[in-house]
């Protein structure tokens, strides 16, 4: 297939990192994987009992701040367009970061754990996600995976997060093996093992922030109301018709 005037002369590397999404997507992003992802998987287990005033308090100030920047999305989310992609990363990081809470809380308050190695081998683990999600990520970006997978020359992305998450699981697992013989207990952490896999790929959002910031000649070409608040663009849209 050949490129539309916008795409002329954009190489297909940074073609693939500029597949964005919608502002109405990126305010339904906002709201949903906020309030169920950082909110019901990991607040409220972190407020039930039994109850860990440390474990709360750990993750309550940057669950608060990541709440009040949110609000910017959901109230305009075209004039922060942008910036959405670091606030997407950001939240990546933090819900991450609730998740592995949740899990450090349920070895110690359910299971009774006393030793200090899941904690330090858990943050280990949750550092490490991090770093090679980003890795996967920028990879995928530079060897034109994401672009063959745009154009249906390669498998679903699922696979990307899939084989980058399983050595995380598969550690997670073995950690509640050596001190749970809970087969619920096991099920439980197993998938939230699993979606914490998920938001740690979110944390990618902020490599394509800084790529969009670097290449807003090439964003503008293809999206050129990108950033404009909602009045602006219809009203170009309107004197295109004229």
């Amino acid at each position: 297939m050949g490129k539309s005037n916008a795409q002329a002369g954009i190489d297909k590397i940074t073609l693939s990192y500029l597949n964005l999404q919608t502002p109405k997507e990126n305010r339904r992003n906002v709201i949903t994987f906020v309030l169920l992802f950082l909110d019901f998987f990991g607040i409220f287990p972190l407020l039930a009992e039994p109850f860990s005033f440390e474990f709360l308090l750990a993750a309550v100030i940057p669950t608060a701040l990541l709440h009040i920047w949110a609000i910017i999305y959901i109230v305009d989310p075209y004039r922060f367009e942008l910036s959405y992609y670091l606030f997407f990363g950001i939240y990546g990081i933090v819900n991450t970061y609730v998740l592995f809470l949740v899990i450090q809380k349920f070895l110690y308050y359910h299971l009774r754990v006393s030793s200090k190695f899941p904690f330090i081998f858990g943050i280990v683990l949750f550092l490490g996600l991090l770093l090679f999600m980003n890795g996967v990520n920028y990879k995928a970006l530079h060897s034109g995976t994401y672009y063959k997978l745009q154009n249906k020359k390669a498998g679903n992305t699922t696979w990307i997060v899939t084989a980058s998450g399983i050595g995380y699981v598969v550690a997670q697992m073995i950690i509640t093996f050596i001190f749970s013989e809970s087969i619920k207990m096991i099920i439980i952490l197993f998938l939230y093992s699993l979606l914490t896999v998920l938001t740690a790929y979110f944390s990618t959002s902020i490599h394509r922030y800084i790529f969009l910031r670097k290449n807003r000649a090439a964003l503008k070409k293809v999206y050129p109301h990108f950033g404009l608040p909602k009045n602006q663009r219809n009203l170009r849209v309107k004197k295109r018709k004229k």
